[in-house]
């Protein structure tokens, strides 16, 4: 690793360690929660965008996902993606605020039908 930035290497450790937190889960019998960890973020970029190109979603709540989804993209966040579980947390969080919004708005029929995650992930993000 010699002529690489701190800042390189910092991210090469901190994927590491990323990368054991998951193995560790699936050598422990929780390769379902591994599996879900490792695909919250792209779970939710594609219902969001599914749910931006959907008929039943009305324009503000289109808006709030556009949003929603600017957010989840950025790497700047409240607390970096790279930190492991702590760093997707506030993702999740906002996630669950813009789900929120958009089933009031639209009802929960849309949001079911542009997930492709776990349904006990989405129940936990976007509640009944």
């Amino acid at each position: 690793m010699a002529g690489l930035p701190a800042w390189a290497i910092a991210l090469i450790v901190v994927l590491a360690l990323y990368v054991a937190f998951l193995v560790l889960l699936a050598a422990t019998g929780r390769g379902g929660a591994a599996r879900e960890a490792a695909l919250l973020i792209p779970n939710l970029a594609r219902l969001f965008h599914g749910l931006m190109r959907d008929g039943e979603v009305p324009w503000h709540a289109k808006l709030v996902l556009a949003l929603g989804l600017g957010y989840l993209a950025t790497p700047i966040d409240l607390v970096p993606d790279f930190i492991p579980v702590v760093g997707q947390l506030d993702d999740a969080v906002v996630a669950s605020l813009v789900l929120a919004y958009v089933r009031r708005a639209s009802g929960r029929a849309p949001i079911e039908r542009h997930w492709h995650g776990d349904p006990r992930v989405l129940a936990k993000l976007a509640p009944r």
